[in-house]
């Protein structure tokens, strides 16, 4: 039987979180775990809060994180802040 490890991948919505434990091989990657998921392919994915390549070959505990696009740039966001206040 082949090695397993266990990893989580993770998502936000605007009003939700979607957070999957999973039991995958040894060897996988984090495009291979949304697949596993059930998710579709992301272009940003991090481990941890570290950004990584789709091939990033997982460990056993990591936490793999599908990043969504900014809507608002944050030096935007705190101009506007501070003309408010």
């Amino acid at each position: 039987m082949a090695e397993r490890i266990a990893i989580e991948v993770a998502r936000a919505f605007p009003d939700r979180q979607e957070v999957l434990a999973l039991s995958v091989p040894l060897g996988t990657t984090a495009a291979e775990a949304l697949a596993l998921a059930g998710w579709p392919p992301a272009e940003a994915v991090g481990v941890f809060s570290r950004r990584v390549p789709s091939d990033h070959v997982l460990a056993d505990g990591d936490r793999v994180e599908v990043y969504r696009p900014l809507t608002l740039d944050p030096k935007e966001a705190r101009r506007r802040r501070a003309s408010r206040g």
